[in-house]
C-alpha cells in the first residue's frame, strides 16, 4: 500500500470510530432522559400510597384502633389487589423493549415491585400481631390507649393530642404514638397531674388539663 492509501484508510478508520462513539453517547444520554422521567412516573405510584410510611423502629407495641386497623387493611388491597397487577403488567410490557440494562421501565418497575412486595408482607404479618382496641378502659379519668388528652405547657399553650398505635399516629392531626416518650410519661396519669420529659433542647414539662375517650372509638 501506498503512504496515502494508508492515511486514507486510517482517516476513515477514524471516522467510522468518531460516529460509533457519538453513537453511543448519544444512546447513553438518550436512556438516561427515559430513565428520569420513568423514575418520576413511578414516583408518583410510590407516593400515593407509601409516601409518608417507615417501618416503626425496633419492637413497637400491637396495639391499633379500629379506624388504624382499617387504614392498614386498604393499604394492603389497594397494593396487593390493585397497584401490583398494574406495575406487573408495566414490566412485562417493558420486558419486550430490547435490552433491560437501559430499560428505565422495567429497571424501575422492577424496582416498584420490590417495595410493594417488601410493605406487602410487612403489613400482613403487622395484621396478624395487631390487638384491634374497641373498648375504654375500666377507669376512663386516666391516661391510657385512645385517650384524647389536653395539655398545657409552661408557657400556657395548649395541645390536644388521641393516644394511637405505633402503625397510624400523625402529630399533623394530633394522633400521638403510644410508644413516643410523651405519651409513655402520660401513661396512667389524670388530669392536674404533671409530666416531664427530656428533650433535645432540655427538660419540657406539661400539665393535664383533660382527659376524655372517644364515644366512637373507630
Amino acid at each position: 500500500n501506498t503512504p496515502s492509501s494508508r492515511i486514507g484508510s486510517a482517516t476513515t478508520s477514524n471516522g467510522q470510530q468518531a460516529s460509533n462513539t457519538r453513537r453511543t453517547k448519544n444512546a447513553i444520554e438518550g436512556s438516561r432522559v427515559i430513565s428520569y422521567a420513568l423514575k418520576y412516573r413511578f414516583s408518583a405510584w410510590n407516593s400515593s400510597t407509601m409516601g409518608r410510611w417507615r417501618p416503626p423502629v425496633g419492637k413497637s407495641s400491637p396495639y391499633i384502633t379500629p379506624a388504624g386497623e382499617a387504614r392498614l387493611r386498604a393499604e394492603l388491597h389497594q397494593l396487593w389487589k390493585i397497584e401490583r397487577p398494574q406495575v406487573t403488567a408495566a414490566v412485562h410490557e417493558a420486558a419486550k423493549n430490547g435490552d433491560r440494562s437501559e430499560n428505565g421501565d422495567y429497571i424501575y418497575g422492577k424496582k416498584r415491585l420490590r417495595e410493594i412486595d417488601r410493605r406487602v408482607r410487612y403489613l400482613q404479618k403487622r395484621l396478624e400481631e395487631l390487638t384491634v382496641v374497641t373498648e375504654p378502659p375500666s377507669d376512663p379519668s386516666r391516661i391510657y390507649f385512645n385517650a384524647r388528652v389536653t395539655l398545657e405547657d409552661e408557657d400556657g399553650t395548649e395541645i390536644t393530642y388521641r393516644i394511637v398505635g405505633p402503625d397510624e399516629f400523625d402529630l399533623s392531626q394530633g394522633l400521638l404514638s403510644m410508644d413516643a416518650p410523651l405519651a409513655r410519661a402520660l401513661m396512667g396519669k389524670r388530669a392536674d397531674d404533671e409530666v416531664s420529659i427530656e428533650a433535645p433542647g432540655g427538660t419540657r414539662s406539661w400539665y393535664v388539663v383533660a382527659v376524655d375517650y372517644p364515644i366512637n372509638q373507630a
